[in-house]
């Protein structure tokens, strides 16, 4: 087996206010979904423009946390819930949920996609390529903070958890899902996105392999303290996984099927502006999309 790594779970301590690597992991994660979000709001297509992003990450974020909580306490929590309605703010004891995260982003971009004249679908699609690394990075807190350890195994790369009190050798499910949830999927949503597809395509392609990841993790991860597993193998995260992968399935079919390709409001050049530009070469009447890139 191989040997966990000591990592102190507080990053920083200054008197009594500790910081976790977790949260640091969050913040992290977010500043990244900023940079790529800079990025992308400079291709043809984007629904968004770089003055709108640092408010687009800010609703998410809220999004994230409020949504990622309420869902940990409804999902997992439920009992303690109802016996203590005020454990649902005591974030420090840890807690957040994946779908109850992604609901909560879900209602932000809804939000926001008013705010800002544009159309849910164009804003998920925008969204969901900048979701992975900070998923990825949270898992690597969750390691870290030696939380949400796998099965016990025999693996040659299992590893006992220090704080766990049966010292069993464990899968690292935490890692398996860093890589799955955090890098792989990064690197295939942000490949498939780097052209024009049809609404909710990109966030179909999301949902669809996140279900997929997190459903075979569960099946090496420990499942959640008093919670009990259906039919003797499926745990709540599969459960949960489920209407994922169904829908993911369900809007890539009907996204290509019936969807035409996003009309943004970025700030690159678009094809057709661009081709316009060449034909027009050496005259001094601007064309239509370069009007509409200065009236950005």
């Amino acid at each position: 087996m191989l040997t966990y790594p000591e990592i102190d779970p507080v990053a920083v301590a200054i008197g009594p206010l500790k910081i976790h690597w977790y949260g640091l992991m969050y913040l992290v994660g977010f500043v990244a979904a900023w940079w790529l979000a800079l990025r992308r709001a400079q291709k043809p297509w984007s629904p968004v423009i770089k003055s709108e992003v640092e408010d687009l990450i800010l609703f998410c974020a809220i999004g994230v946390v409020v949504g990622g909580r309420l869902g940990y306490m409804f999902f997992y929590n439920f009992g303690e819930l109802v016996q203590h309605p005020l454990s649902l703010f005591k974030v420090w004891e840890g807690g957040m949920s994946f779908h109850g995260g992604l609901i909560g982003v879900m209602v932000a971009a809804t939000i926001y996609a008013r705010k800002i004249g544009t159309t849910f679908p164009a804003l998920i699609d925008f969204v969901a390529p900048l979701v992975p690394i900070g998923l990825g990075l949270g898992r690597i807190g969750n390691f870290i903070g030696q939380e949400l350890w796998g099965r016990e195994t025999d693996v040659p790369w299992g590893m006992v958890f220090p704080r766990d009190p049966q010292l069993l050798v464990r899968h690292p499910s935490q890692l398996y899902q860093a890589f799955l949830e955090g890098l792989v999927l990064f690197v295939v949503l942000w490949i498939f996105s780097r052209k024009p597809r049809p609404r909710l395509a990109v966030g179909g392609l999301f949902i669809l392999l996140y279900g997929i990841f997190r459903f075979l993790v569960e099946f090496v991860r420990q499942p959640d303290t008093g919670i009990s597993v259906m039919f003797g193998w499926m745990t709540r995260g599969q459960l949960l996984c489920l209407p994922m992968i169904a829908a993911g399935i369900i809007l890539l079919i009907w996204s290509y099927r019936t969807q035409p390709l996003p009309e943004g409001r970025g700030q690159g050049e678009t094809p057709n502006a661009a081709g316009q530009d060449k034909k027009q070469k050496g005259s001094s009447k601007p064309s239509n999309g370069a009007a509409k890139r200065e009236a950005n």
